[in-house]
């Protein structure tokens, strides 16, 4: 069946760098734009990072814009989301997700599969 499984979150300190994975298994990827997207407790969710489908074209929130780079591996099935210069208000779950008819979309709903989401900490 279709996963997204994101690994590399955990606890860093402001200033630091995590870099995050999202692996896929169960659909073809290379059909699939990847976005990031982000949820802190509380608040909606939101759009992080996108990628389209060959890789060549990227989205970025603009609260990210500069410090996180969004990249996709197409050989190894896996999205990856770099973050660097993290700040406290970047705390939240972050999870992937695809999107098989649009590109490199900052829009929500339009992703169809999602993983379960990666926890990331950033501590004053």
């Amino acid at each position: 069946q279709v996963q997204l499984v994101e690994s590399g979150g955990g606890l860093v300190q402001a200033g630091g760098s995590l870099r995050l994975s999202c692996a896929a298994s169960g659909l073809t990827f290379s059909s699939y734009a990847m976005g990031w997207f982000r949820q802190a407790p509380g608040k909606e969710r939101e759009f992080v990072a996108a990628v389209s489908r060959s890789g060549g074209t990227t989205t970025y929130a603009h609260s990210v814009k500069g410090r996180f780079t969004i990249s996709r591996d197409n050989a190894k099935n896996t999205v990856y989301l770099q973050m660097n210069s993290l700040k406290p208000e970047d705390t939240a779950v972050y999870a992937c997700a695809g999107d098989l008819f649009g590109g490199a979309s900052s829009y929500e709903k339009q992703y169809e599969v999602w993983g379960q989401g990666t926890q990331v900490t950033v501590s004053s």
